[in-house]
């Protein structure tokens, strides 16, 4: 069996690490100039559409349905390499590699993002995540129902869970209690959504953005939540 390490921490990845409400800008900016306002809505309906039946974006998924409505649309094919080939790492938020640096050099650092199986890895990879986390990337279609996968694959003894979603923050707070320590950094569209916030208990820590992790200091982050207020600031 192998051994729990003190301290893991999970680093979610849309609008995390990534601003990924930019890149569905570029997006829906490419269809609107490439193939018009009227495609652009559509597309986007399907992947809502998607995201209520999946529970995720599923872009490819969403551009292939898109595609049976126009099969002789030929010039669609060119949309997959604009997903495929989009520059991820120039949407990173500034300071977001360093954070994950020096969250590596206090303890196991895994990626813990939901997603398809073929745009989320893509996206990972081609941002520069998958080699800062040295591999260490779990992508589930719904993170917070695998929890005990999670923990299979790196047992800890205390979790630090870095996550946009209060959401997701609060439901993992009620299956690990003491065990996770809940951080929210307030970036991109569901972390500024008044509903949400006010309807759920705020997380152990709350920074306005990733970067800000490293003014604090983070080898304390797995003890109890009433000294993260009081931990002195540091920079690595």
């Amino acid at each position: 069996m192998t051994r729990p390490h003190p301290i893991v921490f999970l680093v979610d990845v849309d609008n995390t690490l990534v601003d990924n409400d930019g890149i569905q800008q570029d997006l829906k900016d490419h269809l609107e100039r490439t193939y018009g306002a009227a495609a652009r809505d559509r597309y986007w309906t399907i992947l809502e559409g998607l995201m209520q039946e999946l529970g995720y974006r599923d872009y490819i998924g969403a551009l292939q349905r898109f595609r049976v409505e126009h099969p002789r649309e030929i010039e669609l094919l060119a949309m997959s390499s604009f997903l495929v080939d989009y520059p991820f790492a120039d949407r990173l938020y500034p300071n977001a590699l360093r954070v994950l640096q020096w969250l590596r050099s206090l303890g196991p650092t895994v990626i813990l993002s939901d997603g398809d199986v073929v745009f989320q890895p893509r996206k990972v990879e081609r941002a520069g995540l998958a080699r800062v986390a040295d591999g260490d990337v779990l992508i589930y279609i719904h993170k917070e129902e695998v929890l005990d996968d999670v923990e299979r694959r790196f047992p800890a003894e205390h979790y630090v869970l870095v996550d946009d979603k209060l959401r997701i923050l609060d439901v993992v707070k009620r299956v690990w209690g003491q065990r996770v320590t809940t951080v929210f950094p307030r970036q991109g569209q569901y972390a500024h959504d008044a509903k949400v916030i006010d309807a759920l208990p705020p997380a152990d820590l709350t920074v306005e953005r990733i970067g800000d992790l490293l003014d604090h200091d983070l080898a304390r982050l797995g003890m109890a939540p009433r000294t993260l207020a009081s931990s002195p600031k540091v920079r690595p």
